[in-house]
């Protein structure tokens, strides 16, 4: 049996990244607990033609890998910076690309970064009615953590580890019984 495959999305350019960060802390949780394969992403691994599509068909062959990946994974998590109360035009531009039925169903974690808690609700208001938009399964937890909740690119806050905590806590209604034969085959 194939394990599960969770796919983590930063909406940021910028290496280090805190977005990256949060969708890594979130993500190696996730994979520990319930046993994913585990790859995340920004969007400067999409490359130069990302910028340059107006079509998939556009998109070269990494570009095109990113987005097979986020089409095949079965759990989602995706994170954004928060610029001026919203995730950045170039996440909003990716996410154009993609089909609107082709994540229906996916179960995704919400995160978002930024410069203070004013932007807090960009989960909320934004992220949120754009995945409902492709019929994604938000799960209810999503974490928002401000610059001062990272100590050298690494999350420090406890609330933050505890919200991260609770989002996790939610994938077993979703995904304990289907991790139980890979723990059973794995023995």
């Amino acid at each position: 049996m194939s394990s599960l495959k969770l796919v983590g999305l930063a909406g940021s350019f910028n290496r280090p990244s805190k977005s990256k960060a949060l969708v890594d802390t979130i993500a190696a949780r996730a994979a520990e607990r319930y046993g994913f394969s585990q790859t995340v992403y920004d969007l400067g691994d999409l490359g130069p033609s990302l910028g340059q599509a107006n079509w998939p068909s556009q998109l070269d062959g990494q570009a095109q890998g990113v987005i097979d990946a986020i089409l095949d994974a079965d759990l989602l998590i995706v994170g954004t910076p928060t610029f001026k109360g919203s995730y950045p035009g170039m996440f909003k531009h990716l996410i154009d690309l993609i089909d609107p039925l082709a994540l229906r169903g996916k179960p995704v974690i919400l995160a978002a970064t930024g410069g203070g808690e004013r932007h807090a609700l960009v989960v909320e208001h934004q992220l949120r009615p754009l995945l409902a938009f492709f019929q994604t399964f938000t799960l209810p937890t999503a974490i928002y953590a401000a610059d001062r909740e990272f100590t050298d690119y690494k999350v420090s806050a406890e609330h933050i580890d505890l919200r991260i905590e609770q989002a996790v806590q939610e994938l077993a209604a979703i995904f304990s019984q289907r991790a139980i034969p890979q723990a059973i085959a794995a023995e």
